[in-house]
């Protein structure tokens, strides 16, 4: 199969579901008969609640959603065959993760911009809302430790024996270092112009494009900074804490809509790359019932490959984003489709582009051992890049700093993201929505732990410390708890519209598979991890997998008969 011919194909088929698909979900579920205005407007604040113009907010979800999950996913995943990867992302997206992140946006915006937690509190009860929250909240940890470990990766200079730089190892690094450093930079002045000085979007947007080629024209050149990776990790503590409490406005909305800017250029550089190379994806298996790990343990494609690619098919941690962020900033409600359902689409294509890469980087190391691309940044940025330097000599350094670049945006952005999340949950945890209970008026303890700084100190701070001290000894459970979260995404937003009288069940097929899949694959990595135990020698990250893998077990027992209860019995409310 040529890997041009997969694209068109999966682009076709992705924009059918959109337009047929996408439209069937907006008239099942009522999207936009309620003549209305959104959270954003209702509940503005300056802060958290601030309406969104579509392609601004479109950059902000797009980034936020992706990370670095339709790259690393697909890469991880490729041992199970092309075949199976694109009919997993392609099924998955359209009727998996489209339904799920549409449906998790719509939701909250018809819950006042609340989080799927107090739509599960609203619609099954408040013990699940509790079980939700604290099981999202470590996931979130979890993620923010691993993507600012990515991020201070990405940042970082490598060092000699002797202590010193090595310069020639570390300057791709500096470079993304000192252009992202300069892209906050303009994204705070992009904010203040657009929202305080009532620029034109238009021009802001020519004179953002501009700004953008400029400061990476400078980082090319100009990169004095040459910091470890540790020394990184710490400064974006400092920036995640800073972005989480600060007005949307300022930071989070320009910024991500800047980057929109930089991950569509990456798009647009990934298929002109496979259009010149035309990878040949036989390279690569096609379907592959089992793949051998580098222990000697077999992976079984069933539930493995669905748990591996998460974010290019249907990823929890999407719910989150659309009931956390975008919810509380969406200007009018027919913006969901486009947003939520056509974001994740979006991020279908970006995983088929890295399946591509992935071909193209099997065949050059086959042909290139001693420059191999090894890591899922080598691979995709890497890959591309050589793809296109060999139809354009010389591009190949700007490209792959470009494509670095971008990686480590979508990170930085699902960063900052989920950390703003992380606090809007241990916020959440604390105050009883159905008594109208708010940070300002609760007193005592729930007065502390529901203030947005205190909230905010103790996610980053766990975050960093669990990033610096091995969060890859638990990061094998992260696929596992992100397929859980969006089979209780599926299920909340099932009891809901099972309660107000609307077709749901586009979400049972979808939440039954994700609960098994997830149930079984918790049960293999314990199982894995318990023998590892057995054999002597295990230091405490099988220990705590083993045991967080079984308390998700029994967590996902409880909210799905909970959930299947109230599918059975819907609570009838009105829309």
């Amino acid at each position: 199969m040529n890997g041009l011919v997969l694209l068109i194909i999966s682009i076709a088929v992705l924009a059918a579901g959109y337009i047929l698909y996408g439209r069937w979900l907006c008239k099942q579920w009522g999207v936009g008969e309620l003549d209305q205005p959104t959270p954003a407007h209702t509940l503005e604040d300056g802060i958290d609640y601030v309406p969104a113009k579509a392609p601004i907010l479109m950059g902000h979800h797009f980034s936020s959603i992706a990370g670095a999950g339709p790259i690393t996913g697909p890469i991880n995943a490729a041992g199970f065959g092309w075949l199976a990867c694109t009919l997993w992302i392609l099924v998955g997206g359209i009727f998996f993760g489209g339904v799920h992140d549409f449906g998790a946006l719509f939701a909250s915006v018809r819950h006042d911009g609340k989080s799927i937690g107090e739509i599960i509190s609203t619609n099954m009860s408040k013990r699940a809302k509790m079980l939700f929250l604290i099981f999202s909240y470590l996931t979130l940890i979890l993620v923010v430790a691993a993507f600012a470990s990515i991020v201070a990766g990405t940042f970082g200079a490598t060092f000699t024996e002797t202590g010193a730089v090595d310069l020639a190892a570390s300057e791709s690094n500096a470079r993304v270092a000192m252009v992202s450093l300069l892209f906050i930079l303009i994204a705070i002045v992009f904010g203040f112009l657009v929202y305080r000085r009532n620029a034109p979007m238009s021009v802001a947007s020519v004179v953002g494009v501009i700004a953008i080629v400029a400061i990476i024209a400078i980082g090319m050149n100009f990169h004095p900074i040459y910091l470890s990776a540790s020394s990184w990790m710490w400064i974006c503590g400092i920036y995640i804490a800073i972005a989480s409490v600060t007005p949307v406005w300022i930071l989070l909305q320009p910024r991500d809509y800047l980057s929109s800017f930089l991950l569509y250029a990456m798009l647009a550089l990934a298929v002109v790359a496979v259009v010149l190379a035309r990878p040949d994806m036989s390279s690569l298996p096609a379907v592959v019932t089992s793949v051998e790990t580098a222990t000697g343990t077999k992976n079984p494609i069933f539930p493995v490959l669905f748990t591996t690619i998460a974010c290019g098919a249907i990823s929890g941690f999407h719910s989150l984003v659309s009931s956390g962020t975008t919810s509380k900033q969406l200007d009018k409600e027919s913006d969901a489709k486009p947003i939520a359902y056509g974001g994740m689409l979006l991020e279908c294509v970006l995983a088929i582009l890295t399946l591509c890469a992935v071909a193209y980087a099997f065949t050059w190391n086959a042909q290139n051992p001693d420059s191999a691309l090894k890591g899922a940044t080598a691979i995709f940025g890497g890959g591309l890049a050589h793809m296109i330097d060999n139809s354009i000599p010389g591009t190949y350094d700007i490209l792959y700093t470009l494509l670095v670049l971008t990686y480590s945006a979508f990170c930085l952005t699902s960063l900052d993201t989920a950390t703003r999340l992380a606090r809007f949950m241990f916020q959440e945890f604390w105050l009883d929505g159905s008594k109208g209970e708010t940070p300002e008026n609760v007193t005592g303890y729930k007065k502390i732990f529901s203030n947005m700084y205190v909230a905010t100190g103790i996610t980053v701070v766990l975050g960093v410390l669990l990033g610096l001290n091995g969060y890859e000894k638990i990061w094998a459970l992260f696929g596992s708890a992100n397929q859980l979260l969006a089979a209780l995404g599926l299920l909340a937003v099932a009891t809901w519209l099972g309660n107000i009288g609307k077709n749901n069940k586009m979400f049972l097929i979808p939440m039954g598979f994700m609960l098994i899949v997830t149930i079984a694959s918790l049960i293999i990595n314990t199982i894995a991890q318990v023998n590892q135990i057995s054999a002597g020698g295990a230091d405490w990250g099988p220990y705590v997998q083993a045991i967080l893998g079984i308390l998700l077990v029994v967590l996902a027992v409880i909210l799905a008969i909970e959930g299947i209860a109230t599918l059975a019995h819907p609570k009838k409310q009105q829309v």
